[in-house]
């Protein structure tokens, strides 16, 4: 790895930053009459009850998202400038910026109504202002003026003494104090993207006081969000992950140690469709109060206010009451039950336990046209919360988890003891660019993300486990029965700090079950750890083209080709657009169980994976003379394991697709064939939708029916054409007598101006491959490819894909004899 590569894997491990000193921006700091503030009833009554103790608040303004929630900060990653042209972000640097311009932090006298400008920067962005403890000072996110990235910030409640905490070329965002005086918050430090956006990705980090020693605190692929201390000193995040299921379902809150270590889900993560952000303790209760953001979430977090009390667990769906009408609300904030500050398009708000609500400040009238207010808090001073004691240890690698018992958990009674022999540990890669908000090219309505192969582990008479595992890694299970196939699989991750010893009691057990210490005469726990174990011939990520099609080649492409087509099946690594003929195949004809990218997780035993896919009774030996070396049905079953992806690298998204172009076969296609292929049908969201359908399925011009690779083979003008002239004549009539039939000339000159566009653009499994200016831009600024290459310099994808992997490996920390 380059130095400068290996200077910036280190980034996320540990990093002291040499700030330079901030220069002001433009401050207003005289007291002046509030001209959008009124005084409400409810905030006098507040203002004698609950928040008796408050006469200030900050708050922030700027511009709102005006795309997904987490589309506030970093570049857009977009092969057309439409997307992000049409929200209004500022195109500089060569990339578009998924911020706006102007950000206020401002000091709000509740009883006089009088305000303070303690930061006014037309061009720069203000955000995410806490109060420290003693009161005197704001902590807040601020990207300057002409600077394209948000860092930590202090000032004194005064408006004086702006510190900049920390610096680097990514973004800092969403801190808060922790009573140890360190500082949890969100960075794109991480360095990926969203698996299903084009934008970067914030996940949790750590700082001392001072922003010195940053260290990750999250693996998460997706955005971890909003985090807030509780009494109990745990700090409540949002976190966003979608491991084998739905993308845009998952987004709940989670809890950990300051330091990182105990990871685990505090309300939610079983049941779908509510973004929950901005989340924080109401004093004097054990509830919180949330934005509960609908679907997959709205812009500027935008949702109903709810109450979650935690007390049934965090699977009891009626343990969170939304107080609102109407989710249109943001960035709650509780003095009890029944008094909330809270923010909305219109202004700020104050609000009771039943969501009735009043309108006390707004900004002018033109400044709302682009700016809105954000984040009110109050000013005062405030008792720090429990302080947890240091549990991970940065000088170690590895953390441990301890098993106790697989066969104890959700949909587990099944699975009689002594089945379950081993665990396939798996981890879940970051992507360094993406493309769309699907999951082409890595899979056909499956996984959006890739998972190295690190090995399996034992699992004891008992049901025991114990292993020990690398630290910050976004690790998951299969549990694999005595002939290696899926009895039950992990939908979710889990991430161990270094040094870490966490337990769990079973497979999906309830979350409400007490934590306990493992009892002492487990069988797992009479040995050393098990690391994860892996034959040297296997490789780490598995690629379909490379590892999966010799094997089709050798033993299935015999019967299963274009000319023969036993049981009409086609199993031949031809190309069509955007896939192959093979991988088609495995996906559309059932040969794949992968239940992935679902609202619905924790399936019955066997009901995913590779003891689920008919392809594994297909390469037994059962079937004819398909019988696989040993070697060979471990890569197939390892394949369905990691998500039956096609591609083996990143550097495949946004590149490598040809449509056929629709406009000439389509008008020929439905003047010989509309009879039978032309399908009218009312939609009950779009009403009357007119398509076209090819073998049961809609036809789309991206489809296995084109064969790329050899045009004249294509299924799309084989099927029609008589037999006599090397055609299958699968249809009722023979639409082609010859292949100089008009029709036939004119869709086969189609999908051979696709074959053409593909020998010149390539894709990733093809000699002179170039992957997109995006994955070339994002891989020099995080330094796995050199800025200075010449254009036509060759890359090796696969080895910069896994010199960016292993940049986020955990290097221990050690303190030499001069405490350096």
């Amino acid at each position: 790895m380059p130095a400068l590569a290996l200077s910036l894997a280190l980034l996320p491990v540990l990093a002291t930053f040499a700030i330079a000193e901030p220069s002001l921006p433009h401050q207003d700091l005289a007291w002046k009459a509030a001209e959008g503030f009124q005084q409400t009833p409810m905030l006098q009554r507040f203002l004698d009850g609950p928040m008796k103790n408050v006469d200030e608040i900050v708050f922030a303004v700027r511009v709102p998202g005006r795309d997904h929630w987490y589309v506030t900060f970093g570049n857009y990653a977009d092969h057309s400038p439409e997307p992000a042209e049409k929200l209004g972000f500022k195109f500089e640097d060569g990339v578009y910026w998924g911020y706006g311009e102007g950000g206020r932090l401002c000091r709000l006298n509740l009883r006089t109504g009088e305000m303070q400008l303690l930061i006014d920067d037309p061009t720069g962005g203000v955000r995410d202002p806490q109060m420290h403890y003693s009161g005197e000072k704001i902590l807040f996110s601020y990207r300057p003026g002409g600077t394209h990235t948000f860092h930590l910030y202090e000032i004194g409640i005064d408006g004086q003494n702006l510190v900049q905490l920390t610096d680097g070329p990514d973004d800092d965002i969403e801190p808060t104090y922790c009573p140890d005086g360190s500082i949890v918050f969100c960075s794109s430090r991480c360095r990926r993207f969203v698996n299903c956006w084009y934008t970067r990705v914030a996940v949790l980090y750590r700082c001392n006081a001072d922003g010195s020693n940053v260290r990750a605190l999250s693996s998460n692929n997706d955005h971890d969000n909003t985090p807030w201390v509780l009494p109990d000193g745990r700090v409540l995040y949002m976190r966003w992950e979608y491991v084998d299921r739905s993308q845009v379902h998952f987004h709940h809150l989670w809890t950990m140690n300051p330091d990182g270590t105990g990871q685990t889900v505090y309300f939610g993560n079983m049941h779908g469709g509510i973004a929950m952000l901005d989340a924080k303790p109401i004093p004097g209760t054990k509830k919180i109060v949330a934005s509960f953001s609908p679907g997959h979430g709205r812009p500027e977090h935008l949702g109903h206010v709810a109450i979650v009390d935690p007390s049934p667990g965090p699977d009891n769906q009626g343990a969170a009451r939304q107080i609102t009408k109407r989710p249109e609300w943001k960035d709650p904030y509780a003095f009890s039950e029944e008094c909330f500050l809270v923010a909305r398009r219109d202004g700020l708000h104050v609000m009771d336990g039943e969501g009735n609500n009043e309108l006390f400040f707004q900004l002018s009238e033109e400044d709302r046209k682009k700016w809105e207010c954000n984040e009110p808090r109050p000013v005062t001073c405030r008792l720090p919360e429990r302080v947890i004691p240091e549990r991970a240890q940065l000088t170690k690698g590895t953390g441990r988890l301890v098993l106790e018992n697989i066969y104890h958990g959700r949909k587990m009674a099944s699975v009689e003891p002594g089945t379950i022999k081993k665990l396939l540990v798996l981890k879940q890669v970051p992507k360094p660019i993406n493309h769309s908000g699907g999951m082409e090219p890595l899979t056909i309505g499956g996984t959006f993300t890739l998972a190295q192969i690190l090995g399996t582990v034992a699992v004891e008479a008992d049901g025991s486990a114990h292993m020990e595992l690398p630290a910050l890694q976004s690790i998951f299970f299969v549990a694999l029965d005595e002939k290696d196939l899926a009895v039950k699989r992990m939908h979710s991750f889990t991430t161990l700090q270094p040094g870490e010893t966490l337990s769990c009691v079973g497979c999906h057990e309830q979350r409400n079950e007490a934590p306990h210490e493992p009892p002492a005469d487990m069988l797992a726990l009479q040995r050393p750890p098990s690391r994860p174990e892996k034959s040297p011939d296997l490789p780490d990520v598995m690629d379909f083209p490379r590892d999966i099609q010799p094997i089709l080649d050798k033993h299935c492409v015999e019967c299963h080709n274009p000319d023969r087509r036993d049981g009409g099946v086609e199993l031949v690594g031809d190309k069509t657009p955007m896939y192959t003929i093979s991988y088609w195949t495995m996906q559309t004809r059932g040969l794949v169980a992968d239940g992935r990218n679902r609202e619905q997780s924790n399936y019955e035993p066997y009901q995913v994976g590779s003891s689920a896919s008919r392809l594994m009774n297909l390469v037994d030996g059962s079937h004819y003379d398909a019988s696989l070396s040993d070697h060979e049905k471990t890569l197939v079953r390892l394949w369905l394991e990691t998500s039956a992806t096609y591609p083996g690298t990143y550097a495949s998204l946004g590149c490598g697709a040809y449509p056929i172009a629709a406009t000439t076969p389509a008008a020929l296609f439905r003047e010989r064939c509309g009879e039978c292929h032309y399908h009218e049908y009312k939609d009950p969201k779009y009403g009357d939708v007119k398509t076209y359908r090819f073998a049961g399925r809609n036809l789309t011009w991206r489809a296995p029916w084109f064969n790329l690779s050899r045009p004249e083979k294509s299924l799309f003008i084989r099927a029609p054409l008589a037999k006599e002239a090397g055609g299958l004549h699968l249809c009722k009539e023979t639409v082609f007598k010859d292949t100089n039939d008009p029709l036939y000339q004119g869709i086969l000159a189609a999908i051979q101006d696709g074959h053409q566009r593909l020998m010149e653009g390539r894709r990733f499994d093809m000699p002179g491959f170039r992957p997109t200016e995006h994955y070339i831009r994002e891989m020099q600024r995080f330094g796995f490819i050199p800025k200075d290459r010449e254009p036509n310099d060759p890359i090796d994808v696969y080895a910069v894909d896994k010199a960016y992997w292993d940049s986020f490996q955990y290097e221990p920390q050690f303190t030499g004899a001069d405490g350096s």
